[in-house]
């Protein structure tokens, strides 16, 4: 298991949050993740042998977000 952090632009209010978290979630091999809106952070547990930054980038920027 391993986890990482993604710094995110864009998120303000709860909607944002939901929309990356759903995004996220929804990809093989995420397992959990925290986002932080007020730092812009979130933090991803996922299989690496499953899912990759690449794809975990891509998701959040297909809901309108840019992953620093």
């Amino acid at each position: 298991m391993q986890s990482l952090t993604l710094d995110v632009r864009g998120m303000t209010c709860g909607h944002c949050k939901m929309s990356v978290e759903g995004a996220l979630e929804l990809l093989e091999g995420v397992t959990n993740v925290e986002v932080d809106l007020s730092t812009g952070k979130v933090t991803v547990s996922y299989e690496e042998s499953k899912v990759s930054l690449e794809e975990m980038k891509e998701a959040v920027e297909e809901q309108g977000y840019d992953v620093a």
